[in-house]
């Protein structure tokens, strides 16, 4: 799903990418400019089988505080008339309260926005200062498997040269600071990432801070890998009706062109944020003999087809072929779940953990976006930094 989509068939929040633009464009909207990187006045449509009705609000990065919104009303609302609000409900002061307390342990529809109006989105996730990134390259090729043309990031760990691959081409592998036996570099470890709906493989820089994340882990120690984004399109990771088959060019176009500049692939971790967070729990379920660790941050699922959001998949078959909530673990794979607690998918996220036992999880104050992910990232590298040296 998009990078800010709830998880609710028809009334799907467009968020932390480009989507809301799209979706104002084409209901004849004026078009908002939510480009990858910008956390801050994202709009959603929300709605969380708890709220039902689809409701167009703002989606900041951080909400007023209470006594902010005092200041600025002139001195007044209370605590129990912010529930009514953050509710929208307006009956009586005491039943107000039991009604907020409901709507924010679940049992009334409108949890998520009445979290992001109580707790706020937290601090957002800022690139490390002081580090000096290692190199990125970008290469272009034309996928057979998506049939068009896509981009590939590779993000190296400070002190790993890309090397040219054989043939010509960018990316490669890198000068290590060990050997084998046989006096051969070491291949870098490799964690495949997967962009969410409405990103592409540069989100990976200009959203996530990747590399300089990556720099940061492996200066404190985390064992050192690389980080390969691809243009995963709006497919959700997974082979469509129309014959797009982003699954497909990972495992035939991608792992080899990284094989062939000296990155380890036979075995690979993989981190996701929402739809791709999504995409790496689907992916170790159909190649658990590969991948290693899964650290999945708001993965975009949902529990049946018609909770679903238009377009994810095809159809109720579709959706039923490529399910992760309820399919269970995946063989060895080592599973982070994160997710925000004003996020839509946080109780599904939640419920994925527990079904997938998961080693690690974070959930905490945050919502659906970059300012979230960038904040859990410095865990996530150390997981897979672990699991991958493991």
């Amino acid at each position: 799903m998009r990078s800010g989509e709830a998880p609710e068939r028809g009334a799907a929040p467009r968020a932390a990418d480009g989507d809301a633009a799209r979706a104002d464009a084409a209901r004849g909207g004026a078009a908002r400019n939510n480009a990858a990187g910008d956390d801050g006045g994202r709009y959603d449509e929300i709605s969380d089988r708890e709220g039902g009705a689809r409701v167009r609000a703002p989606f900041p990065e951080r909400l007023p505080s209470l006594e902010e919104r005092r200041r600025a009303a002139g001195g007044g609302p209370s605590r129990r008339r912010v529930l009514v609000a953050g509710a929208g409900v307006v009956v009586g002061a005491g039943l107000v309260a039991a009604a907020g307390g409901a709507v924010y342990e679940g049992w009334l529809p409108g949890r998520p926005r009445l979290i992001r109006a109580v707790e706020g989105c937290g601090t957002p996730g800022t690139p490390p200062a002081g580090v000096i990134a290692g190199p990125v390259t970008t290469t272009t090729f034309r996928s057979a498997a998506r049939r068009r043309d896509v981009s590939l990031v590779v993000a190296y760990p400070p002190g790993y040269a890309p090397r040219p691959a054989s043939g010509g081409g960018t990316s490669g592998s890198s000068t290590s600071r060990t050997t084998t036996g046989t006096g051969q570099l070491p291949a870098l470890p490799l964690c495949l990432v997967l962009h969410g709906r409405g990103d592409d493989a540069r989100s990976l820089v200009s959203g996530l801070a990747g590399p300089s994340y990556l720099a940061a882990a492996t200066a404190s120690g985390v064992a050192p890998f690389a980080l390969a984004a691809v243009d995963g399109g709006e497919t959700y990771w997974h082979r469509r009706a129309n014959g797009d088959d982003p699954e497909k060019m990972l495992l035939d176009e991608v792992l080899p062109r990284l094989a062939a500049q000296g990155i380890g692939v036979d075995r690979f971790g993989v981190l996701g944020w929402s739809m791709g967070g999504y995409g790496g729990l689907l992916l170790a379920r159909r190649q658990p003999a590969r991948v290693v660790a899964v650290a999945a941050s708001s993965p975009a699922v949902w529990g049946s087809y018609p909770d679903a959001a238009p377009g994810a998949f095809d159809s109720a078959a579709d959706f039923a072929a490529n399910r992760v909530l309820g399919a269970g673990p995946a063989g060895e794979v080592s599973y982070r779940i994160d997710c925000g607690n004003a996020d839509p998918f946080s109780r599904q996220a939640h419920r994925l953990a527990t079904e997938l036992g998961a080693a690690e999880r974070g959930f905490t104050v945050g919502c659906h976006d970059f300012g979230f992910w960038r904040r859990q990232l410095p865990a996530q590298l150390a997981f897979l930094g672990g699991a991958l040296s493991g």
